[in-house]
């Protein structure tokens, strides 16, 4: 599948990064992995697939797409 670059606020080309899947419409987020157990505690529902990473909410309203 394909990845589209949609933005980042990074000034160093690391993380945090959104990508589009070209082919699905969904959206891939790049970012620092919770670590944090407090805050892990705290997820519901959570599959053994699945990871949370923290997003600078500035990049999600900046770049999230809006449809």
């Amino acid at each position: 599948m394909t990845l589209r670059f949609i933005g980042t606020t990074s000034d160093d080309g690391d993380c945090p990064t959104l990508y589009e899947v070209v082919e699905t419409g969904d959206i891939l987020v790049q970012g620092e992995r919770e670590t944090d157990p407090e805050h892990l505690a705290q997820l519901r529902d959570v599959k053994p697939s699945e990871t949370f990473v923290r997003v600078p909410r500035e990049l999600l309203t900046r770049f999230s797409p809006k449809e």
